[in-house]
């Protein structure tokens, strides 16, 4: 049974936890999925590249590549940078991607946005911290 790429985007940093969560990120999703084959990347000051992995997923067996960035909302790397990268025209979200077996759909998602599981999550850190750190 065939599978579909997805390819979790990072910012990249000089940190090291900020590569880590990426790829724990990447990791549950594998997890939870497995209808896809991830793999993580990253668009500055983290390896590896989108390039190097795009070059990875190209000799696997897919029906579909999905690029998904793990940013909060739209700027100069959503609108312009990675549509770049991926081939596609500024501000796109869909393409083909060239595979060992032909070329096959590419999509790229849109950032997080304002999405209500986010306010979830600022609530649920909220919280944490009261009890973390009162008196």
């Amino acid at each position: 049974m065939k599978k579909s790429g997805f390819l979790l985007v990072g910012h990249g940093s000089t940190k090291p936890y900020n590569k880590q969560l990426i790829e724990n990120t990447a990791k549950l999703i594998s997890e939870k999925e497995n209808s896809y084959i991830v793999k993580c990347a990253f668009m500055e000051n983290s390896t590896p590249s989108i390039p190097e992995v795009l070059d990875e997923f190209k000799n696997e067996d897919l029906e579909s590549m999905v690029v998904v960035p793990l940013f909060l909302a739209r700027g100069v790397h959503i609108d312009k940078d990675i549509p770049g990268i991926l081939g596609i025209e500024e501000g796109g979200h869909k393409g083909e991607f060239e595979t060992k077996n032909g070329k096959i759909p590419l999509v790229f998602a849109k950032p997080i946005g304002d999405n209500p599981m986010l306010a979830d999550l600022m609530i649920e850190s909220a919280k944490r911290a009261v009890e973390e750190y009162s008196d």
